[in-house]
């Protein structure tokens, strides 16, 4: 099979007169009739511990109302880093395969390592929009190179040069969701921002992909969309409206310390099924992380505000996310949507130092800012649009529950291990199930070419492609 479909041949006539001619016009490429709309959602730098749907403490009724409706799967597995994740998500290949055995910030001249998707390995927003699907990507992007990300591009490795129609996020690792300057509507930066003191990026996301649905919903009806949905949160900065903060510290989730949220997650993931009955916590890593009961009162109270609003970050996120799942239910399309969340492109990040800071740039930077100093002059904005925050490390290592180690850490499963749900209620039975098997991201691509019924293309643009999982 190739993409684009060849023009097909004149079928009409051609007489002397228009009376004598038969008009023709080219069929549109459709998919087929009843082919699934496919919403394809993941979140960013969060751990298997994190979401109530896989024992976690922070409540994410969205990702629990998917699988309650689906299957829950325990052994789904990132790369532990965000762009190469991402790669892999979005072609059915191995990173490296792609171009990015590295984040694009870090990307060199040597194969597998420049950042670069080569047009032989066509993305699943090019294979769905050449198939008929209505193609879109709200969030974050990144998987353009840094090198070609400005307002002049080139623009053949944006979202719209990959295969997605219309794109509304950033550009890069992370933003502020308050002020996010980095922020485009298709290849042009935008700034909504300014004059907008509460404007929040991951409301607005929301409902940008709301408003774009209905508009594909009313103008196409029968048109399938795939919507791929990938939310900042919860990357650092952590930015949730206060209001969220004030939930989630009013619910006292982390008084008890990060060695009691790990017994409390992991207590909580054996009632669910999703580690076996007999498993064995890891070990606290002594050597590297203070114990909670070691700490003075200080540290203990910035430390419970650093979590508190990263957890709130959580919690918003899924929301948000939870309004984009009811918005294609009150179209009356939720039966036929076949909806993938993966909580996190790899485990919760340790990039906070062992303190925590109001500024992670400060620590790529080396710089340590002291707790006395968090107390006294970001404690009470802390998540605020004057804060670039992050939270120490212990609660990264806590939330990955029941594995050791962080983001970044590829060798052991805390960095790779994501909880997934997925539903798509006309087709998937024994709702509220569980699936052990192993899966990685690259399954993802292939999955949905399945449910749709299209094969994987051989050629595209003329260019042979490379196999899929490859």
């Amino acid at each position: 099979m190739q993409l684009p479909a060849p023009s097909p041949v004149f079928g009409g006539k051609i007489g002397t007169t228009a009376q004598q001619s038969t008009p023709y016009w080219p069929p549109r490429l459709a998919p087929r009739k009843g082919a699934p709309n496919v919403l394809l959602i993941m979140t960013d730098d969060s751990g298997y511990g994190v979401p109530s749907t896989f024992g976690g403490v922070i409540p994410t009724p969205a990702l629990d109302r998917i699988a309650k409706n689906g299957l829950r799967y325990t052994n789904f597995n990132s790369t532990a880093l965000c762009s190469p994740t991402r790669a892999a998500l979005i072609t059915g290949r191995n990173h490296h395969s792609v171009g990015f055995g590295v984040i694009s910030e870090q990307a060199t001249g040597y194969p597998g390592y420049n950042s670069i998707i080569t047009e032989d390995k066509a993305t699943i927003g090019r294979i769905l929009k050449d198939n008929g699907y209505c193609t879109s990507w709200f969030g974050k992007n990144h998987n353009t190179p840094s090198f070609t990300s400005s307002s002049i591009g080139p623009f053949d490795q944006w979202p719209t040069g990959m295969g997605f129609e219309y794109f509304y996020g950033f550009m890069g690792g992370d933003t502020s969701q308050w002020q996010p300057a980095n922020l485009a509507r298709n290849t042009t930066y935008i700034y909504p921002f300014i004059g907008n003191p509460n404007f929040n990026l991951i409301t607005a996301m929301a409902d940008e992909a709301i408003g774009y649905m209905n508009q594909v919903n009313t103008l196409t009806p029968d048109q399938p969309f795939f919507v791929y949905y990938v939310p900042g949160g919860t990357h650092a900065p952590h930015h949730p409206t206060p209001e969220w903060i004030k939930k989630i510290s009013d619910m006292k989730l982390f008084d008890k310390g990060w060695n009691k949220l790990r017994e409390e997650i992991f207590a909580n993931q054996k009632k669910l099924g999703v580690i076996p009955k007999n498993a064995k916590l890891t070990p606290w890593p002594k050597d590297l992380l203070k114990d909670w009961d070691q700490l003075s009162a200080d540290e203990k109270k910035m430390f419970i505000r650093q979590v508190d609003v990263f957890a709130a970050y959580v919690a918003y996120t899924d929301s948000e996310i939870g309004r984009v799942i009811q918005a294609v239910d009150d179209m009356g399309k939720l039966d036929n949507t076949l909806i993938i969340y993966i909580n996190g492109d790899n485990g919760t990040s340790s990039e906070g130092t062992l303190n925590g800071t109001p500024n992670e740039v400060a620590m790529f930077n080396q710089v340590d800012v002291p707790v006395e100093a968090q107390l006294k002059n970001f404690y009470d904005i802390w998540g605020s649009a004057l804060t670039y925050n992050h939270m120490a490390v212990p609660w990264a290592w806590a939330l990955n529950t029941p594995f050791s180690w962080t983001k970044q850490i590829a060798s052991h499963f805390g960095g790779i291990r994501q909880g997934m749900a997925i539903s798509w209620p006309a087709v998937i039975t024994g709702k509220g199930g569980i699936r052990n098997q192993f899966h990685h991201v690259i399954d993802v691509v292939p999955t949905i070419l399945e449910a749709a019924q299209i094969r994987q293309p051989d050629v595209v643009d003329g260019i042979p492609q490379s196999p899929s999982r490859a």
